[in-house]
């Protein structure tokens, strides 16, 4: 079949109508009046994080960061109790599209680094530099998305070890606090008539609970879960002031020698979605 004469194949007209639209949206671009994208900062602190559902990432620290201008983001965070072992962690940056009735999905994601900790309790600081991949705040699809980046952690292994439970104890009878002794007609005496247990019918519902009672507390011992820090900061910044950031993540930690970059970045590995 014979072609037409100055007739643009459709698969040009789409590209050239794309880079219309390119070119508008970079002339609407807006320009940049900081030298950094700002984010609120957090508290100061590592927070426990048992593991969640099946052991899925989940966020430990959120900054909506629809409409940033830089492609390049730095986030830093602290660690605790992240012990040889016993709790070791997995970290990564990811970048969330929330759309539709509170439903989110996973765009990129950096690499993820293993922490696997000291076999004494340390405080860690970590620093991640990243290519986050998210389209500039101009170049959005419509005016209703909005971008998140997170700081996400599991834990290296499906199980946590914690410490042992030894704490005082003491053997004696116990009740509810609403219930109450019916009479003294329930009590055993020894021979010497001074009391020395309930009896049987001494509280209301029958026979009196009895047995080892802890005397110290039990939420003094260490259920096995590290702490992790929400981000600190989560700022945007420049190729210049961010040069060694990749879209892989340039991870800094100091706490530990015992890291290392365990897998690339993988968005479709299972995420705790609330």
């Amino acid at each position: 079949m014979a072609t037409q004469a100055n007739v643009v194949p459709p698969s040009l007209v789409n590209e050239l109508s794309e880079l219309k639209r390119r070119m508008s949206a970079i002339e609407r671009a807006p320009a940049p009046v900081n030298k950094f994208d700002r984010y609120p900062s957090v508290e100061w602190a590592a927070v426990g994080r048992g593991r969640l559902g099946q052991n899925e990432w989940s966020s430990c620290g959120i900054a909506n960061v629809t409409g940033m201008v830089f492609d390049r983001v730095e986030v830093k965070y602290i660690t605790d109790r992240i012990i040889k072992g016993r709790s070791e962690a997995e970290i990564r940056l990811a970048a969330f599209r929330h759309y539709g009735n509170a439903q989110r999905e996973v765009v990129s994601a950096s690499a993820t680094m293993w922490v696997g900790g000291e076999t004494n309790r340390v405080i860690g600081t970590g620093t991640i530099q990243w290519i986050h991949g998210i389209p500039f705040g101009w170049d959005y699809a419509d005016d209703t998305t909005i971008y998140t980046i997170e700081l996400q952690h599991r834990y290296a292994s499906a199980s946590q070890t914690p410490d042992k439970v030894n704490v005082r104890q003491m053997f004696g009878y116990s009740k509810m606090s609403n219930e109450n002794l019916k009479n003294t007609d329930g009590i055993i005496s020894n021979p010497d008539g001074k009391i020395w247990a309930p009896g049987l019918s001494a509280i209301s519902g029958g026979v009196p609970y009895y047995g080892w009672v802890d005397v110290e507390d039990r939420n003094d011992v260490w259920d096995g879960s590290y702490n992790i820090s929400n981000m600190h900061y989560c700022v945007g910044l420049p190729a210049e002031r961010l040069p060694n950031a990749s879209v892989k993540g340039n991870f800094w930690y100091r706490g530990t020698s015992n890291i290392k970059g365990v897998r690339d970045p993988d968005i479709t590995e299972p995420v705790f979605y609330v």
